[in-house]
């Protein structure tokens, strides 16, 4: 059954290799809790008492609420496998109340600390991977793309001459984000010195001094690299870059429906955690809107 479930999220829903193994986590320990293992597993064995004092434990064990409400979501959706299947007539998880959770502000970089990166005139012309690099911090900034889809943009992806560029987001879905004239102008550079150097490069956008495919961690470290040099916050990853995007259009008065479809959300509520303002922008609008701040 929990093969049978794993399998089905993987190849029919389309969840990442990542998710697949987190959910494969939580429901081996669960039956780790209750005594059980994949083969002897039994759904009716389970009721919504277990699951609470589940919960209970790994609360006390000190584990945070938003682990523990991944968890009961793996159980739910679960469950209701289960139940699509035959395999059970009934839902414990149905009662189980996911924990409250806090939500912190996403991170983000200013804008004077990415254009210190992007537009460093120290760089010297011939240094291929340094400009390459430079190139992708930009791409994440002016683009918002998720890491995965940018290692995976291919060179037939990128339209300069309609200044567009396709990617595939999560669950295969496709969308389409405008480029601006000078990011444009950047990467016809970039693939022609990419040619000169690198002729047997295969045909992924960015690619390594061998000509294959970047992976995800270089990617991330390259992010963290550059970006660490001007930014004071502790995490510098090419999430806060595509949290930086989303900020900065939603502070210059784009419609989140808009933002919303840029980043590739599949729900507006994902979309909304952006809508927050710095405190510095408060205070300056708190300044010129009332009457007696001035």
């Amino acid at each position: 059954m929990i093969n049978g479930f794993l399998q089905y999220i993987q190849y029919e829903k389309n969840y990442s290799s990542h998710t697949v193994l987190s959910y494969s986590n939580d429901l081996n320990q669960l039956l780790s809790y209750v005594g059980q293992d994949t083969k002897t597993f039994s759904p009716n064995d389970i009721s919504a008492d277990t699951i609470q004092q589940w919960i209970i434990e790994m609360t006390q064990q000190g584990m945070s609420a938003t682990s523990i409400s991944r968890k009961i979501s793996t159980l739910k959706s679960f469950w209701r496998y289960l139940l699509k299947n035959d395999y059970t007539t009934t839902n414990p998880t149905v009662k189980i109340i996911l924990p409250k959770t806090k939500k912190p502000l996403p991170l983000f970089f200013k804008h004077k600390e990415v254009s210190q990166v992007i537009d460093n005139p120290y760089i010297p012309e011939n240094d291929f991977a340094r400009n390459r690099n430079i190139l992708i911090i930009e791409i994440f900034y002016m683009t918002g793309v998720r890491l995965s889809e940018l290692i995976n943009v291919k060179v037939g992806d990128v339209d300069l001459g309609r200044e567009e560029l396709r990617v595939v987001g999560k669950r295969n879905k496709q969308r389409i984000i405008p480029l601006s004239k000078a990011l444009c102008e950047k990467i016809s550079e970039y693939q022609d010195k990419n040619k000169e150097l690198i002729p047997d490069a295969n045909s992924f956008l960015f690619v390594k001094s061998d000509g294959k495919k970047m992976y995800p961690k270089l990617v991330y470290n390259i992010v963290c690299e550059l970006m660490s040099q001007v930014s004071t916050l502790q995490k510098n990853s090419p999430h806060v870059l595509r949290h930086s995007f989303a900020t900065g259009l939603l502070n210059g008065g784009a419609d989140i429906n808009a933002v919303k479809e840029l980043l590739g959300h599949s729900s507006l509520a994902a979309t909304q955690v952006y809508t927050h303002t710095g405190f510095g922008e408060l205070y300056n609008i708190y300044k010129q809107a009332h009457p007696r701040a001035k």
